[in-house]
């Protein structure tokens, strides 16, 4: 794989990145679930998951997605596509999380407790699967973000926990 193609991959996917950690920083308030349980006796989701994080994710990642197309509007050809992947690949990022925190209270993990594979590529397959429709890439870049959202995310977890936004560093 050529490194542009990389690059490519990277680009892409930049708006599900940044909705996917900016609710770390924006989120907290009314938790989206509102505190009600399964029927499991557990929470649904958690304190973790807000409605302010919610949006706010969604919002910083349709704005990167407008950035991208104001840096590089070849790429998206215009600048509504632009706003629809991004808000696509932003909404499905939160969408899978959602579904993370949803699976990881139902084996009654705690908030914050790392689940390795489903807090990495959970929000980016939904991610992908929301962009679907309006802009696909090829099967190698998937592969390439699969290898590579691991470390990103690692990174992102530390970075976040040393710059005190999170309790814990993954």
């Amino acid at each position: 794989m050529k490194m542009n193609q990389l690059l490519e991959a990277f680009w892409y996917i930049l708006p599900a990145y940044f909705a996917n950690s900016s609710p770390v920083v924006l989120g907290g308030g009314t938790p989206i679930d509102f505190g009600k349980k399964w029927r499991d006796g557990r929470r649904i989701l958690g304190d973790g998951k807000t409605w302010r994080g919610f949006f706010g994710g969604l919002i910083v990642g349709t704005i990167i997605g407008i950035v991208q197309y104001f840096l590089l509007p070849e790429y998206y050809g215009s600048l509504g596509i632009a706003i629809e992947l991004a808000f696509l690949l932003s909404l499905g990022t939160l969408v899978g999380d959602l579904i993370g925190s949803f699976i990881k209270r139902r084996l009654n993990m705690p908030r914050g407790y790392p689940a390795v594979g489903l807090d990495q590529w959970g929000f980016l397959i939904a991610a992908l699967c929301f962009a679907y429709p309006v802009k696909t890439i090829p099967t190698g870049e998937v592969l390439f973000l699969l290898v590579i959202t691991p470390l990103i995310h690692w990174g992102a977890n530390i970075f976040a926990y040393k710059m005190g936004w999170k309790k814990v560093p993954w």
